[in-house]
């Protein structure tokens, strides 16, 4: 095990000692199982959001060029002004 040390609130300090003499347990115990159920309720399940949305697609990754091109990424718009390249003459110093 490596040691670490960590700041508390007083607050959480007092309520963390009542909770070591109530179960008979030392204080890291108890610290290392909180951190443990903290990790393991879920912290592997990536960024917050992340698979909450069901599109019912399980091809999208296969399809993803037809989806973009459907909601008309890539294409040009047919009244797009391009203007003309113009050539600059560049002042010469003498």
């Amino acid at each position: 095990m490596k040691r670490t040390t960590i700041y508390l609130p007083a607050e959480i300090e007092v309520r963390l000692k009542r909770e070591t003499v109530r179960r008979g347990q030392p204080m890291a115990e108890l610290v290392r199982e909180a951190i443990e159920a903290y990790l393991a309720d879920g912290a592997d399940n990536g960024p917050p959001g992340a698979g909450a949305f069901s599109s019912g697609h399980a091809d999208t990754a296969e399809r993803a060029e037809d989806v973009l091109g459907e909601l008309g990424f890539g294409r040009v718009a047919a009244d797009a002004a391009y203007p003309k390249p113009t050539r600059r003459k560049i002042a010469r110093r003498r």
